[in-house]
């Protein structure tokens, strides 16, 4: 089998599974539908409001002028002061100015609970806060983006009715609202570690332009906080400072307002006790709202639990308040509180109130009707319910309004305020139950292209069994993988194209890549159960003729069937909120069990009992090794629970847990206070890096990959070693106080930039180098001795190494050594040795593991190095039990070799899960580490790609990296192949005297080729099921109370996470067959220096 069809065979399969996986999103995660209509001030709700358009619309404006302050992440407890708190926390009564004035001035200031709609993701609160409008679940995907808003909302509305608005701050609003503002000061917003930039930017800005008069509205957006929870956590002291400085800022603005002008103080979301956001917990919604006027504006009392405000109740108040119409589409009621004590008509305390919320009703039923003639999304019967109780509300409205403002003579008694309060009930009721159906209707599924992108992601999966089981035996293997597949996959979009043609219907185009996708799979079963049926017919006598054959069939398929029930049991787990929520503690059970089961197996098959058998071990001496790979194994293994069990102290904590402490690894060593604590844990994350890069090279000293004069070996020897030096000087400067010198401070800036720039630099070119000659292989004349060609002193240390791996000084004196053997004397006895031959596929792949895990752990908090170092020695004793077994198991059959039996693989993926938690992981919005955007970028990022990029990465870290190792499973054993496998005389006879390694792959290049297309095939399934497993859950369980806090996640990072892994799989094999290609190339050219 070529290389080339390995390759094209999995990148076909991969593009099968997306088109499943994009035909369900489209059906799973709908967008809401935008409409582009504008309010305007001839749309007023009642004809005496019409004519206002030169002052105010719809409503006469209270005031004149508004300043809006976002304070991200400002949750509602950092707000409230206690002052009976003896001890507060970092947060707690820092902001005395807010609680001064709602105690002293109540009807001034009033202090609410600002309720945030997930996902609490800044982008997403913005559009909230301005354009009245509910955002759906996939919105927070472009939290990267910030498209401009097209939506009618606050600022548009304000510079159509020509208000000039400035706006400083966070720069997600210029990409929302381009070419809207009358002044703008932005500054970049996505640095989470710079706690200064924005809110220092803002402060230079704010006073002058407040005493300058040119504006209207003034919103400022201040960063300060969120970053501070990002970096620290809200019980740093840090959050203090922070929170003193928004003190400040608002004692001084305050003093400087005038009458007309309105402050508004509020915050976006809310943070967890890690300081993330982005979910829907209880810390991540509940955000604070203070309101204060220079003039009385609420009731004259104290209220000491004032009711919840949702965001996007802000929207229909501010606009009326500032006299402009209410966005298009909103959907928010007025905030009741805003209009009781306005001038009252007649002493009917209500009757402003009850006016707001009749304009605010008219505004939503306009918005319901427009948007129920575009879309079916809105359930009928609830529509025509809500329709009825805006017809009776409007009834009664005029009744007791309308046409008795005409009298002149109004006698307001008992009956007509408790209409009014009826009124008031009614309108509310209508509102809050609008929202309610629209948050409802927009959480739509498309069952049917959920249930067809489920089919398709089976067929795959079946697909990858089916060619994994069946690769060896195809006889032409190119025409059933990709031939067939293809040409039926074109044939079924050409049908369909044709019938558009006919039809005059408009296809999709995921729709026609689907369809790609259906006639792939009918090409690919049609010709496959045709051949396989063919060849079946063909050996059916024979396979009734002796039962040894159906003896090795259920053998076969028992070894199938106990590593799939794991992975089966993992996929079950999926559809339980109980077992995704403790996902981390499942997976490291059931990983401890597959590789547990896998050496008990050796155990019953008595493959560790030899050793014990004394007498046996005097008759025959080759007994003698058993017993140490049995001791050897048994340690291996102990190796390997222990590192999962140290893998628990990196966990992260779901908000769900209510007893779950994060661990404290999660925190950047800037965090902590203590001087000694600090310097201990650097210590402590230098050593772990440095010992990974240590028993590296121990390990190519020890299989001789570092004598050669290849560029690769220099940059094993002296890069590796640099690049940590790098990375631990970053940490050192990334770890200083932020309680520097501006000097110092400045410096820091430049070095952090630099450093990790360096660290970019190093393993870029390391991954051209690998790529250009991964050849890490040294030949040596045998006949000259040591001695002769290497120069070294008695009694050196270095004795010993420099004679078992010959060191690069030999190189020169090796070349002429083999040319004179070739040119000279053909009938004296010569031997070649090449040393790093039998390790020629695994060395380089173990360099390009090496050289992504720099950038890794670059990505992660420097205290996460010994999660990476654990990572390593778990891997490293899983792969050596797996080739230890595979040497115990395969004594006679070297054929064996080239299979990666399913235990293997199902415990790699196994190992891939349960370290994405022991990195600090979770599948929730929340835990991610947005940090690793700005390693290295402290002043932003021109584009998107890279930001995702980088976080991306460090999300699926350990993904990504099994991925890129997932062909040490078929190499290892290689590597650890046993003299002791077969008798002395077998081997003479069969010409296996000495041991060749990794070699043996190149020897069989067509079985090298089906092995790696049957692991790749294997190691897709694995991922494949467990998608498939999520996908169903999410499918089944859409109506479930947990599904967008828990089983939605949990799908997303699911499907992230496995095409993370599917790419870089594809791109390894790519890399292991450009190998081949180069061990090829050495070999001829070998054969021209020999001619």
């Amino acid at each position: 089998m070529p290389r080339m069809l390995t390759v094209l065979s999995l990148c076909w399969t991969y593009l099968l599974f997306c088109a499943g996986l994009g035909l369900f999103l489209n059906g799973f995660l709908l967008v809401r539908l935008e409409l582009r209509s504008r309010s305007s001030c001839q749309d007023a709700p009642f004809s005496e409001a019409a004519g206002r358009a030169g002052d105010s619309c719809w409503m006469p404006r209270r005031f004149s002028r508004a300043v809006l302050l976002v304070i991200d992440a400002l949750r509602f407890d950092f707000a409230r002061s206690n002052p009976g708190n003896q001890n507060p926390r970092p947060y707690e009564n820092k902001l005395e100015v807010i609680h001064r004035y709602v105690a002293s001035q109540p009807q001034h200031a009033r202090l609410f609970p600002f309720r945030a709609d997930p996902p609490t993701t800044t982008m997403q609160r913005i559009k909230g806060l301005t354009t009245g409008t509910l955002p759906t679940f996939m919105d927070v995907g472009s939290n990267f983006a910030s498209p401009a808003i097209e939506e009618d909302n606050l600022i548009q509305q304000l510079v159509q009715n020509k208000k000039k608005v400035v706006f400083m701050g966070d720069d997600t609003w210029e990409g929302l609202f381009p070419n809207k503002f009358f002044a703008s000061f932005p500054f970049a917003s996505f640095n989470v570690r710079d706690l200064h930039t924005v809110d220092d930017g803002i402060l230079q800005h704010i006073f002058t332009t407040v005493e300058s008069g040119e504006w209207d509205v003034l919103i400022a957006h201040f960063l300060g906080v969120d970053h501070c929870g990002h970096r620290y956590g809200p019980h740093h002291p840090m959050m203090a400072e922070k929170l003193k400085q928004m003190n400040q800022m608002l004692r001084t603005l305050i003093a400087t307002l005038q009458n007309d002008t309105l402050l508004v103080v509020m915050g976006d979301h809310g943070m967890t006790e890690t300081g993330d956001h982005g979910g829907d917990s209880e810390g991540e919604v509940d955000a604070a709202l203070f309101i204060y006027s220079p003039l009385p504006m609420f009731e004259m009392k104290t209220v000491e639990d004032p009711k919840v405000v949702s965001q996007i109740d802000l929207v229909p108040t501010l606009a009326l308040l500032l006299g402009i119409p209410i966005p298009y589409s909103n959907i928010g009621m007025v905030i009741p509180d805003m209009f009781t004590s306005l001038p009252k008509l007649d002493d009917n305390q209500h009757l402003e109130h009850v006016k707001a919320l009749c304009i605010n009703a008219i505004q939503v039923n306009r918005f319901l009707e427009s948007y129920s003639q575009v879309t079916k999304d809105l359930p009928l019967k609830k529509l025509s319910y809500l329709k009825q109780l805006f017809s009776t509300a409007m009834a009664e409205y005029s009744d007791l309004i309308i046409h008795r403002q005409v009298s002149e003579n109004i006698v307001l008694d008992q009956n007509h305020h408790t209409r009014m309060q009826n009124l008031l009930i009614t309108l509310q009721q209508y509102l809050r139950e609008t929202k309610e159906m629209c948050g409802e209707t927009w959480a739509q599924f498309n069952p049917t292209h959920m249930l067809f992108g489920i089919v398709l992601l089976a067929a795959t999966c079946v697909h990858c069994f089916l060619v994994s089981e069946n690769v060896s035996t195809f006889e032409s293997g190119y025409k059933v993988l990709i031939f067939y597949p293809i040409i039926w996959g074109l044939a079924a979009v050409l049908i369909v194209n044709i019938w558009m043609l006919v039809s005059g219907i408009i296809v999709e185009r995921l729709i026609l890549c689907c369809w790609v996708a259906f006639g792939s799979h009918l090409g690919f079963h049609w010709n496959f159960w045709r051949s396989k049926y063919f060849n079946h017919h063909i050996t059916i006598q024979l396979s009734r003729s002796t039962k040894a054959g159906i003896q090795e069939k259920w053998i076969n398929w028992w070894k199938i069937f106990i590593p799939l029930v794991f992975l089966l049991l993992r996929c079950g787990a999926m559809f339980s909120n109980s077992f995704v929520v403790n996902e981390g503690q499942v997976v490291a059970f059931l990983l401890k069990s597959i590789v547990t089961f896998t050496v008990l197996k050796l155990k019953w098959d008595g493959k560790l009992n030899h050793g014990l058998n004394v007498p046996d071990m005097h008759r025959n001496p080759s007994f003698i090794p058993y017993k140490k790979e049995s001791l050897y194994i048994i340690a291996l293994l102990v190796t390997f629970l222990l590192c999962i069990l140290f893998s628990h102290n990196f966990h992260n904590c779901r908000e769900e847990l209510a007893n779950c402490e994060p661990s404290s690894f999660l925190k950047p060593l800037s965090s902590l206070s203590a001087r000694q604590e600090r310097n201990f844990h650097y210590i402590l994350s230098v050593f772990s890096f440095a010992l990974i890069i240590y028993l590296v090279r121990k390990w190519f000293l020890y299989y001789g990959n570092l004598n050669s004069s290849h560029l690769i070996v220099f940059f094993v020897r002296l890069g590796f070693p640099f690049i940590v030096f790098c990375s631990s000087c970053y940490w050192a400067i990334n770890a200083t106080p932020e309680e520097t010198s501006t000097n110092l401070q400045d410096l820091k800036k430049k070095i952090v930039v630099v450093l990790p720039g360096l660290v970019f630099s190093l393993t870029t070119t390391g991954f051209f180098i690998v790529l250009w000659n991964p050849i890490t292989v040294f030949v040596k004349d045998n006949r000259q001795s040591d001695e002769t060609l290497v120069p070294f002193r008695k009694n050196s240390p270095e004795i010993k190494v420099d004679s078992q791996h010959v060191i690069p000084q030999i190189y020169r004196k090796m070349q002429q050594s083999m040319k004179i053997h070739f040119n000279g004397d053909q009938n004296e006895s010569r031997t070649v040795a090449a040393y790093g031959l039998g390790t020629v596929y695994s060395a380089p792949l173990l360099v390009v593991v090496v050289l992504l895990t720099f950038l890794l752990i670059l990505l992660h908090n420097e205290r996460m190095s010994l999660a990476f170092l654990l990572l390593f020695l778990e891997a490293f004793s899983f792969l050596e039990i797996h080739g230890t077994a595979t040497n115990l198991t395969l004594q006679s059959d070297n054929t064996g070799y080239f299979t990666v039996p399913w235990y293997a693989v199902t415990a790699w993926v196994l190992a891939a899960t349960q370290f994405f938690y022991a990195t600090g992981h979770q599948p929730t919005f929340p835990t991610i580490q947005w940090n690793a955007a700005f390693v290295g970028f402290t002043e932003g990022h021109g584009t998107n790609i890279l930001p995702a990029l980088l976080v991306g990465m460090n999300t699926f870290a350990s993904h990504i990296l099994f991925a890129v190792g997932c062909p040490l499973l078929l190499l290892w054993p290689f590597v650890h192949e046993r003299k002791s496998t077969k008798s002395k005389s077998t081997r003479k006879e069969s010409g296996d005297e000495e041991l060749v390694m990794e070699m043996r792959l190149h020897e069989n290049p067509q079985m090298f080729s089906v092995a790696m297309l049957q692991l790749g095939m294997r190691y897709m399934f694995a991922y494949g099921i467990q998608l498939l497993a999520s996908m169903c859950a999410a499918a089944i369980l859409r109506r479930h109370l947990m599904v967008w806090k828990i089983f939605t996640p949990k799908f997303l990072f699911e499907a992230l996470g496995f095409i993370v892994t599917n790419i870089y799989l594809v791109i390894t094999f790519c890399f292991v067959m450009r190998v081949d290609v180069g061990v090829s190339s050495w070999f001829k050219e070998l054969l021209k220096q020999s001619r």
